[in-house]
């Protein structure tokens, strides 16, 4: 796990150091790769520098989306996380007594 992966993007290889799996890695420069290809075929007259910042922008938009996303699914998914606490403790407290009923009141 680890060490150095050589990739290649755009034609172009990098050497890679990272502690992440190298396979992992592989398939990051891929998208990045896919990425380029897709941002050359669509501005043919770009060099590779602008090229770089088309995908480097693209790819932060994904970011970014991707978190809104999940950030727009967390209330909801917590708020249904503490009605089910509530509704678990209502189930799982001891039935109240007839004095207890009467104290409540």
């Amino acid at each position: 796990m680890g060490g150095i992966v050589t990739v290649e993007i755009a034609g172009q290889q990098y050497p890679i150091r990272s502690g992440l799996d190298s396979a992992y890695v592989a398939e990051l420069a891929a998208y990045v790769d896919l990425k380029m290809r897709a941002a050359s075929e669509a501005a043919p007259a770009t060099d590779r520098l602008g090229l770089a910042v088309l995908v480097a922008l693209n790819l932060a938009d994904e970011c970014f989306r991707a978190r809104q996303q999940d950030s727009g699914l967390g209330e909801p998914l917590h708020e249904r996380a503490l009605k089910l606490e509530r509704l678990l403790d209502e189930a799982l407290s001891p039935p109240e007594s007839e004095e207890d009923r009467e104290l409540n009141v």
